[in-house]
């Protein structure tokens, strides 16, 4: 049974690095950033970075430039498993609606389960807020998310590609696009 009371607002940092892919190394999910949408007020609450110990990569200088996660946070982070069960959990995730600016987050979601046989811990109902946002304004091209807030006239909330602080800034673009 769905709950329409909070919308779930995820985005997802992965190990990378300059230049592609080296030999040996995947892409994977090193921090979940996410928090709730409370649908009748607009209010944003449990907003958290999990992060995440990667299983098969290891958190490049590039990586760590872009993001400001180090291989030390990292190290002391929880497993994937662990990660998607938390969201079920303490976030309901399989009962609620649940959104992400673009499409990466959700195909890493989707690959990073297979790839570990771990069951998915969202539900099927996914709101891509770069298209939704893309429409609403009448758009010719989506646009990235600090483009988007810059369009509304909103700050860029903390560090651009930490999960913890985009997540947040992309359940602004949301809640403008509802309201």
């Amino acid at each position: 049974m769905h709950k329409f009371d909070k919308t779930v607002i995820v985005d997802v940092e992965s190990t990378c690095w300059e230049g592609g892919t080296p030999a040996g190394q995947i892409s994977e999910i090193i921090e979940i950033g996410i928090c709730t949408l409370d649908l009748h007020s607009g209010a944003i609450e449990q907003n958290e970075g999990i992060l995440i110990k990667p299983q098969d990569s290891t958190v490049s200088d590039f990586c760590t430039q872009l993001t400001t996660i180090t291989p030390e946070m990292v190290e002391n982070g929880i497993s994937f498993a662990e990660a998607c069960n938390k969201l079920e959990t303490e976030y309901l995730s399989k009962n609620r609606v649940w959104a992400s600016y673009g499409a990466y987050d959700h195909t890493m979601f989707v690959n990073q389960c297979s790839r570990l046989k771990i069951p998915y811990p969202f539900s099927n109902k996914h709101i891509n807020v770069k298209t939704l946002f893309s429409l609403k304004s009448r758009m010719s091209k989506e646009v990235g998310m600090s483009g988007a807030l810059r369009q509304l006239g909103f700050e860029l909330e903390g560090t651009h590609h930490r999960g913890v602080d985009d997540a947040r800034n992309i359940a602004k673009i949301l809640n403008w696009v509802l309201g």
